[in-house]
This record gives structure tokens, C-alpha cells and sequence, in this order.
């Protein structure tokens, strides 16, 4: 039997939206997943604005891989960009457009420390009903 694929996706699903959705069920579908979610201090610094709390969001993270993928995601909380994947192996990053530049920057890091490279696995952005990427900031700023 062959050993599964050990992939890694993260963020600050703040407010698990379509976008979010599609990128955890690409990471599913490659193999067994690492979550990194944010933790409170960074989301906080990169959304410049107040998100859920660590405990809530790893809670609908595990909620909804319990429902779609029938598993309990191995989820760790992450501090800077690069959370485990500078430390542990993985085969697959999934990430979207907005992200990509990130895992580009997680392969050079791991070059230069002499780290297999990770695939990086982009799906596309999932539009709103303007046409537009969904993201949580809009989300927030219109249900203000």
C-alpha cells in the first residue's frame, strides 16, 4: 500500500468561506493534512482588523473535515509564514493565488537550508456574485 501524501495548507479561516472550502478539499484529496492556523497575534497583524479567536476557528476547521472528510485534521498553530514547513516534510503546499507568493518564499527558504522542495498545488480564486475573489475581509466589511 502506497504511504499517503503528506500535505499542508494554511491561514486564518477566520470566516470559513467557499475559497476556504475549496482549497481545504484540493488538500484533502492529495492526502493527509497539516493545517497551520494563525494564531490570534498574527491574524491580527496581517488582517489589521479583530478576528475569531484561535480556539473557534480550529473548531470549524475541525467541524467541517469532520463532515466533508470524515477525519480530525491534524492543525497547528502557526506564528510567521512558514509555521512547520521549514522543519517537517511535506509533498504538497496548497494554496491560492493570493498565497502563492508565500509557498514560493517557504521553497527558497527550505533550498537554502538544503529541504526537499514542496510542490506547490494552486487552485484558482472562487469569485463572488460580483465577480470578484471571495475573502473574509469583504465578508466582514459587509455584514458590518
Amino acid at each position: 500500500m502506497a504511504k499517503k501524501k503528506k500535505v499542508v495548507v494554511g491561514g486564518t479561516f477566520d470566516i470559513l468561506h467557499d475559497g476556504h472550502k475549496a482549497l481545504l478539499r484540493k488538500a484533502f484529496a492529495l492526502g493527509e493534512v497539516t493545517i497551520g492556523l494563525t494564531s490570534n497575534i498574527w491574524a491580527e497583524n496581517i488582517k489589521k482588523r479583530k478576528v475569531k479567536n484561535f480556539k473557534p476557528r480550529k473548531k470549524e476547521l475541525e467541524d467541517f473535515a469532520g463532515r466533508e472528510f470524515k477525519v480530525k485534521p491534524k492543525i497547528v498553530k502557526i506564528e510567521d509564514k512558514f509555521g512547520p514547513t521549514l522543519k517537517e516534510d511535506f509533498d504538497y503546499i496548497v494554496v491560492s493565488p493570493e498565497t502563492y507568493p508565500g509557498a514560493v518564499l517557504i521553497n527558497l527558504k527550505r533550498k537554502k537550508i538544503k529541504k526537499k522542495l514542496i510542490k506547490i498545488v494552486k487552485i484558482e480564486f472562487v469569485l463572488d456574485e460580483d465577480g470578484k475573489p471571495i475573502s473574509a475581509t469583504k465578508i466582514f466589511k459587509k455584514n458590518r
